[in-house]
């Protein structure tokens, strides 16, 4: 099992539809203006939050229970950005849908610029045969409010192939996330 390396990726974006929408190089800066970089890079590609996102909040006092989750403990919003509160999280979205090939999983690191204000990236790996939207987990570690921006980089995505085909892949199992479409919340 190997990394992939930036030619790998465009070729499977390109020609297998593996990233949608596709960045072929990596993007550092729109209409003039700095951004948190998205694309392409050496051996990864840089994923990009939506303006989708679902901020947790604790008005209704409810207990979290990933076997029986209370859609009430976030609040909907659509933005250029997403304020979050001190000590809490949101989650949202990726601009891109992807289709994972079935001899190859990944793995999501969020980005050093949001690490080192504290935000901290969580994302299950992607795994062989599962496509859709990604659902992004950001936790905000510190004793003050902090915004993540809709349309730029968030994490990076790095593709492992294996030198085998597994027996069973997220498709053939029936993955509850399977072709998730927007910000999903937790299932049983």
């Amino acid at each position: 099992m190997s990394i992939k390396p930036d030619k790998w990726i465009r070729r499977m974006a390109e020609q297998h539809g593996m990233i949608e929408p596709f960045e072929p190089s990596l993007v550092r800066e729109v209409d003039g203006q700095k951004i948190v970089s998205y694309g392409t890079s050496s051996y990864g590609y840089d994923i990009r939050c939506s303006r989708e996102f679902r901020v947790f909040t604790n008005i209704y006092s409810t207990v979290v229970d990933p076997k029986n989750f209370d859609s009430n403990s976030f609040v909907e919003m659509d933005g250029d950005y997403c304020v979050i509160p001190p000590n809490s999280f949101a989650l949202a979205r990726t601009v891109e849908y992807f289709r994972i090939p079935r001899n190859v999983l990944t793995v999501c690191l969020g980005k050093s610029t949001y690490a080192r204000c504290g935000i901290i990236v969580n994302v299950t790996p992607f795994e062989p045969e599962w496509e859709g939207y990604v659902t992004l987990e950001f936790s905000n570690t510190t004793p003050l409010p902090a915004k993540i921006y809709a349309g730029e980089g968030c994490a990076q995505v790095l593709f492992f192939e294996s030198d085998e085909v597994c027996e069973t892949s997220y498709k053939d199992r029936g993955g509850k996330y399977q072709g998730q479409v927007g910000v999903t919340l937790p299932k049983i």
